[in-house]
């Protein structure tokens, strides 16, 4: 019979030290105390492990491996994850690490386990890509791996989260739209998309009251549709039974990004209004949907390229440096004006 794997926790357990220290000390992350880790030595190649690298010396961690993409939801060709992901991954290779992607299922999210096949031991960092659950964050922040988000849930912009962040520019984004929308006449303006879905969409929410306050505007919530995410936005009738309740037609709307402006501009039009001369519709993300429809969407556009290289190059620093302060990068999106508007 095959002898089992020898393990990182089998080590720990026979120590008596978390997992997290014996890693430390194998993969050269941290600080370990010499006696400590002259113990784990001792006691790995008792049992037949090999020995960890000596500190500051090249392993593979920091030589090649792989990097795990963790994700509740992969990106479609409307997401801007898609460049994100062509670029981080290209980037990473350069450095000898090879992508692994995983799905987390919404089982795995509420009990907070790591998905099947997903080797700690083999993982040199982690990128997080649609990932808003709070709980399962601070679990990934806790394996003691390099990490970088690339959104975040809600929470997260009133907590500090334990690992790098890079992510586009909201709230300026939204602030020079809603100032667009009311030099073009907009007294009324309502907001659509789930205030509370994700940290992106939160600060979108706030650039958006931000706004109305900075160019003396009213927010009024009945002119909204701020539901939960997991609503029907994508049914024009849904959307125009919440219109048809509102006391009064917003003279135009600020969407949380393209998806929910475009299924919001199908059903304005189901209910016979044109836009822009009606009202007038804004969207995020710069999608290539943005440009198809008629009229041609006014959108903010999120440089996912450009976050892919920033986010590859923070993961590569951590793994280098994993004492080195953790960064919040936020980059520069641009507004991108069309026809929805006038």
């Amino acid at each position: 019979m095959a002898n089992k794997r020898v393990t990182m926790q089998d080590i720990a357990d026979a120590c008596g030290l978390s997992r997290n220290t014996v890693s430390k000390a194998f993969n050269g992350r941290g600080s370990v105390p010499q006696a400590t880790k002259k113990m784990i030595i001792k006691k790995a190649e008792e049992l037949g492990y090999g020995s960890p690298v000596e500190s500051g010396a090249p392993n593979s961690k920091q030589t090649g491996g792989s990097i795990a993409l963790l994700t509740s939801k992969m990106p479609k060709d409307a997401h801007f994850g898609i460049t994100f992901i062509s670029t981080f991954s290209d980037q990473i290779s350069r450095s000898g690490y090879s992508l692994k992607i995983y799905e987390i299922s919404q089982e795995e999210l509420k009990e907070k386990r790591l998905p099947p096949h997903f080797d700690q031991e083999r993982i040199a960092g982690i990128v997080g890509v649609e990932l808003f659950s709070q709980d399962y964050l601070h679990m990934i922040c806790g394996l003691g791996i390099p990490t970088v988000m690339t959104d975040s849930p809600m929470e997260a912009i009133s907590s500090l989260m334990e690992c790098d962040y890079v992510t586009m520019e909201n709230i300026a984004g939204i602030l020079v739209l809603v100032q667009r929308l009311a030099s073009s006449g907009a007294k009324k303006i309502g907001f659509v998309g789930d205030n509370y879905h994700c940290g992106s969409f939160g600060e979108r929410w706030v650039g958006f009251t931000l706004g109305l306050k900075t160019f003396g505007l009213q927010l009024d919530e009945d002119l909204c549709i701020c539901q939960p995410d997991n609503s029907p936005y994508n049914d024009p009738d849904w959307l125009i039974s919440i219109i048809q309740k509102m006391p009064t037609l917003p003279d135009a709307f600020v969407c949380a990004n393209d998806y929910l402006a475009i299924h919001l501009m199908s059903a304005l039009k189901k209910m016979g209004l044109s836009i822009p001369k009606d009202i007038m519709v804004t969207g995020f993300d710069g999608t290539s949907q943005s440009a198809l429809v008629e009229p041609p969407l006014t959108t903010v556009a999120i440089p996912g390229v450009e976050i892919g290289r920033i986010a590859a190059g923070a993961l590569l620093n951590r793994i280098i440096n994993p004492d080195f302060p953790f960064t919040w990068t936020r980059v520069k999106t641009i507004p991108v004006w069309r026809g929805s508007i006038r």
